[in-house]
């Protein structure tokens, strides 16, 4: 695997810093990773993510949200709302580039982030979510504020043993969330991923985002996996599992051919199918490849 640094603007007009993991060979596809609520892009379930999903062709752009990590801004300025345009300002600037993401990947509270900003990203043709709370709000909760209880400016939680302070604003954008229309409309294939003993967000939140989900639409459980995937291989099982699924929604034209070029790279002797009608094959050997029957 190598790695590019990948910086841009983010949805604040704050630089956010970004890393593109990529493959040994030329990518298969590329993928948008959104990370848990004040992880960052270097968390253990980022980086064994992109890492195994590297491996497996698909080239994975992580990066740290407006005032996370080393991306710039305040994080006491942003929202569930300006997460979801940091996700959008991620996939832009794949594709200016020419390499636009066919995934969106997220984990936790980015996975809501990808299930709201898939709507806006039409390059992308598959979603897929890792412990998301169906309703973003549910976050309020685990951070000891009442649902309905107002959020004061200033109001500081603890996360991990760090501080962050949360602004009415950020409290208003979670509770105005509508995720299961979002969810209905969503029209791409989904991919969902729970631990059912996941202790931060319940495996509740996973049956109401696939039973709000319409098909294509597949549920793969975490067994023994925790809610941050600390075991890397839990992340690498996830990242297999993806990289499989993925192709299947995927427009390679060209895959046959480089596969046939590859086998014929390995090997003496290469029979292929036509196409040309039931029987006709085409043999690759040590001069011109000529036709023949089966068998």
């Amino acid at each position: 695997m190598r790695t590019e640094r990948w910086d841009f603007t983010g949805s604040k007009g704050s630089l956010l810093s970004g890393r593109l993991d990529l493959p040994d060979g030329a990518p298969r596809a590329y993928a948008v990773l959104a990370h848990c609520f004040t992880c960052g892009k270097d968390s253990l379930a980022a980086r064994h993510i992109a890492a195994a999903l590297a491996a497996g062709g698909v080239a994975t752009l992580r990066f740290d949200f407006t005032g996370l990590g080393s991306s710039g801004g305040e994080f006491a300025n942003t929202g569930f709302t300006s997460n979801v345009e940091d996700i959008l300002a991620a996939a832009r600037s794949l594709t200016d580039k020419g390499r636009p993401p066919a995934l969106l990947l997220g984990h936790s509270l980015g996975g809501a982030a990808v299930l709201a900003a898939a709507a806006s990203a039409p390059e992308v043709k598959a979603v897929a979510v890792i412990g998301a709370p169906f309703a973003a709000a549910e976050l309020l909760d685990r951070l000891g504020v009442a649902h309905a209880e107002p959020v004061t400016r200033g109001t500081t939680v603890s996360i991990g043993g760090k501080s962050f302070t949360l602004s009415p604003e950020f409290a208003e954008d979670l509770r105005r969330q509508e995720p299961g229309e979002r969810i209905a409309r969503l029209g791409r294939p989904l991919l969902v991923f729970h631990s059912p003993g996941d202790r931060i967000v319940g495996i509740d939140n996973a049956r109401a985002i696939f039973d709000a989900a319409r098909h294509p639409k597949s549920f793969v459980a975490l067994d023994g996996a925790d809610h941050l995937l600390s075991r890397p291989r839990d992340a690498q099982f996830v990242a297999a599992i993806l990289a499989a699924w993925l192709p299947r929604y995927l427009d390679l034209p060209g895959e046959a051919k480089e596969t046939a070029e590859a086998l014929k790279a390995r090997t003496k002797v290469v029979v292929e199918e036509t196409g040309g009608g039931p029987f006709e094959e085409r043999v690759f050997a040590a001069g011109p490849p000529f036709l023949a029957d089966e068998p």
